[in-house]
């Protein structure tokens, strides 16, 4: 830094050369030569020179360590106001620009603040009354490009200008130049930015009313100067947000103190919120609104004007429509500031806007949203008597004592839903014992229901109405005489108007008729004499939003049901719905049981006469086909030959199919049985080899077999299990047409291990999951194109789990399969499939 350093070591220079010089005179004085009389005049003249300039050298030094020491001075100064004024910044502004114009000769000085796109006068020094009267009055510029602020922004380097009046944008009369011109006097400028991490935040800018530019030196004291002011702008920044952080903690905890203080009060935590929110944001009053379908309710208020608190109290509803701060909140559910509400269209155009603006002299005004689960609960808005925009932290803030007060909110409804949840389930626990015990007994379960209803809802007598046909009808009652339920029982109920069971079924509500005989729509004149009724409540009982009854419950005075009865009686009905709705698919499903029972014991004798059936005639084709092929009816030539061939391929095909479908339907009768017997796994093996070899050599696959040596003896159903490898071999070798095929098989823990690997296609995960059903098979082209029923894998499945063991496919798309099983070694007894 400048100023640091160097006055010592100049010093100590001025005083070393000022010694030498003194020993240099004594010593002349001592020493006495003679000299020529033509040469004295030019010695004194040489002399007297060199005097000279020693005496302007040490003029010029003493005038250097003058001006370091100020420049010591000037930045210690600032240095100190920097550390003695933590979070001010304007006594360090003063003094850098009085020292800054002191020191490097200018009249005057200014200090602007980066504002967007525009600069803001925040300090002056020394200016002329009328360039800062203009200034103070338009604080806010927007310099052309050429002037001094307007290079700096462009460059963020150090402008220097030696004479304003020589640059074009006061040739061509901006206003802005001008000004500084005529009415500050000024002729050279110097600019110099003040930059944080490359960013322009401010300038600094000295002028002399002279043409006389600045030296080097002067310009790099100012740098220096601006170094200074913008470590001060950083201190106060970070100290600031510490306060502010400090405060808003504060704020928080106050608030969140006064939610755990007062459970379901709404009203301190409400105003606790605004006054913070108002004071830490520095606005001059708040709101905070309730959502209430297409309008908003004033729930709270922060130092309202009285005219406005008089006017939210008359007419507490606001509108959500139009484009109002309120409004843009409801439609958009972010937060929305104006800055000038008395110059937004939408104030202007509104009387009651207008109104507002003139009640509060609210100028500037920012909402932001209540939020649960994206859904508008409400919006808090605070507002500033003068055009001044609340910063991003100050809306941040204000959002987050939103979230407070939903959270407090929520917390409230929580509570309240509680203390009636409980009340209910209390009420309501004798009744879902009854309907406990008595769940297919449908008359004690609406019996119970209706008498409940009546005695906690403290009505006089009740009924419930269900249908019976196509039509609805009384059946079970409480408090009414025999008299009554004799008239109603045989008159059917319609979905009309004319009584309050006929508007639930037509309409679907609630129906709540205070007095039945203020009331002109209701016609049953005869029933309400026989019932004595005057107050009633109809709920329809609604099973997919369509009525199947209706409860009602009347009174014999004029006393309408509360809130929370109608929702009690709710409740109730809701139950009696769920009882009849029970009651009826319990015996659609008894009698959709005995259907299917009946069906799948039809289907499964059909299968089975019918697969012996087919395969009869199928096995005589078979053998005559064989004895052709053979030549017992004479030589066939190679064209039949071939024939015949197809013909016992496709009829073994089709047998198969016909061994599958008698084997599935055994198993779902219930009479496939194992026949247990001694069987070796190595035999199994190789029988599965010899048969499908063929197969993988017409494909030119390898086919292999690995098992491994002295496997013990198993016990089980070696044919079943032979039918269920050779279906496994069969599905690779017929999926697979490159690569290879193995059999693999093992023994630990008492159990067999058994897989057949493939380098196929693989499966996906999602056909993996249906693999083992009935009739399912791998849904992609390579399936449809091989062909199959899917049954093959669905009997292996049930053929293994009856021997007590488990089969598995692992496999990924492009990697090939490997289905695998395990089984005990020793069957003792059939198990059942799961």
């Amino acid at each position: 830094m400048v100023g640091y350093g160097p006055p010592a070591e100049l010093e100590g220079k001025v005083r070393r050369r000022g010694t030498a010089s003194r020993k240099t005179v004594k010593a002349g004085r001592r020493k006495t030569t003679k000299v020529k009389p033509t040469s004295v005049p030019m010695a004194a003249r040489r002399s007297h020179s060199s005097v000279v300039d020693l005496q302007e050298k040490l003029r010029r030094q003493a005038r250097e360590l003058d001006e370091a020491r100020e420049e010591r001075a000037a930045n210690a100064e600032v240095l100190r106001l920097i550390s003695s004024s933590p979070g001010e910044l304007e006594p360090v502004f003063q003094s850098i620009l009085q020292n800054a114009t002191r020191i490097c000769e200018a009249k005057f000085g200014t200090l602007y603040l980066r504002d967007a796109d525009a600069f803001r006068v925040v300090a002056m020094h020394n200016t002329p009354p009328a360039y800062a009267e203009a200034r103070q009055r338009e604080p806010l510029v927007r310099p052309p490009l050429d002037s001094t602020l307007g290079r700096v922004s462009a460059s963020k380097q150090v402008v220097h200008i030696t004479d304003v009046r020589e640059v074009q944008s006061y040739i061509e009369r901006n206003p802005f130049v001008v000004a500084g011109v005529e009415l500050g006097g000024y002729r050279t400028v110097l600019g110099v930015p003040m930059l944080k991490q490359d960013a322009l935040i401010g300038v600094v800018c000295i002028y002399r009313q002279e043409v006389r530019p600045f030296t080097d030196k002067q310009i790099a004291l100012v740098q220096n100067f601006a170094a200074q002011a913008v470590i001060a702008i950083e201190n106060t920044r970070l100290l600031n947000e510490l306060r502010q952080s400090l405060e808003q903690q504060t704020a928080t905890s106050d608030v969140l103190r006064v939610i755990s203080s007062s459970p379901g009060e709404l009203e301190p935590v409400f105003q606790a919120m605004l006054e913070n929110a108002v004071r830490i944001c520095e606005a001059n009053f708040g709101a905070l609104f309730i959502a209430e379908g297409d309008k908003y309710r004033t729930a709270a208020g922060h130092n309202m004007p009285s005219a406005f608190l008089e006017e939210r109290q008359r007419t507490p509803m606001v509108s959500m429509t139009g484009d109002t701060a309120l409004a843009r909140v409801a439609r958009t559910k972010q937060p929305a500031q104006i800055l000038d509400v008395a110059e937004d269209p939408a104030y202007r155009s509104d009387p009651q806007r207008v109104s507002f603006v003139s009640q509060t002299g609210a100028r500037t005004v920012v909402c932001v949203p209540m939020l649960k689960d994206d859904e508008l609960v409400g919006a808090v808005a605070i507002y500033r008597q003068e055009v001044r925009p609340f910063a991003d932290k100050q809306i941040e803030l204000l959002t987050n004592f939103a979230n407070q007060a939903v959270i407090a909110i929520e917390n409230t409804r929580l509570l309240n839903e509680l203390r009636q949840s409980l009340q209910q389930q209390t009420a309501t626990a004798d009744v879902l014992k009854v309907i406990s015990r008595s769940t297919f007994d449908l008359q004690t379960v609406l019996q119970t229901l209706v008498e409940s209803a009546a005695r906690l809802c403290e009505a006089d007598k009740a009924t419930i109405t269900r249908q019976r046909g196509n039509a609805f009808y009384r059946a079970e009652s409480y408090g009414f005489s025999a008299e009554f339920m004799n008239y109603v029982k045989d008159i059917p109920i319609q979905p009309e108007r004319g009584s309050a069971s006929g508007r639930a079924l037509l309409e679907g509500r609630v129906i709540h008729v205070a007095d039945v005989k203020a009331d002109p729509e209701y016609t049953w004149v005869e029933a309400q004499k026989l019932g004595d009724y005057r107050t009633l409540l109809s709920v329809p009982m609604l099973r997919d939003g369509v009525p199947i009854g209706v409860l009602v419950l009347t009174r014999s005075e004029v006393r309408p049901f509360t809130e929370k009865q109608i929702e009690l009686v709710s409740t109730f009905a809701d139950q009696a719905a769920i009882a009849i709705e029970n009651v009826r698919l319990f015996d659609e499903i008894q009698d959709k049981s005995r259907q299917l029972a009946e069906a799948s014991q039809h289907k499964s004798q059909f299968l089975a006469n019918m697969s012996h059936e087919l395969r009869t005639p199928l096995n005589a084709i078979l053998g005559y086909s064989e004895l052709m092929a053979d030549g017992a009816y004479g030589e066939p030539s190679e064209k039949m030959l071939g024939v015949l061939k197809r013909l016992e391929s496709n009829g073994k095909h089709l047998l198969g199919l016909i061994n599958d479908v008698l084997d599935l339907s055994k198993i779902e009768a219930g009479q496939l049985v194992l026949e247990l017997s001694d069987y070796s796994v190595q035999d199994i093996a190789q029988t599965v080899r010899s048969t499908l070899e063929p197969l993988a050599a017409d494909k030119k696959l390898a086919f292999k077999v690995e098992v491994a040596p002295k496997l013990p003896p198993g016990r089980g159903d070696g044919r079943r299990l032979t039918q269920v490898l050779i279906n496994l071999v069969g599905n690779a070798i017929k999926f697979t047409d490159t690569g290879e095929v193995v059999i693999k098989a093992a023994a630990s823990d008492r159990s067999f291990h058994l897989s057949v690997c493939d380098t196929g296609p693989g499966i996906s995960a999602a056909d993996q999951a249906k693999l083992f059903q009935e009739f399912q098979q791998a849904d992609n082209a390579i399936t449809r194109k091989k062909g199959g029923t899917g049954l093959g894998l669905a009997i292996s499945k049930r053929i293994i789990e009856m021997h007590g063991g488990k089969i598995w496919v692992e496999s990924q798309l492009g990697q090939g399969s490997t289905f695998a099983f395990t089984l005990p070694v020793v069957v003792e007894q059939q198990a059942e499939p799961a």
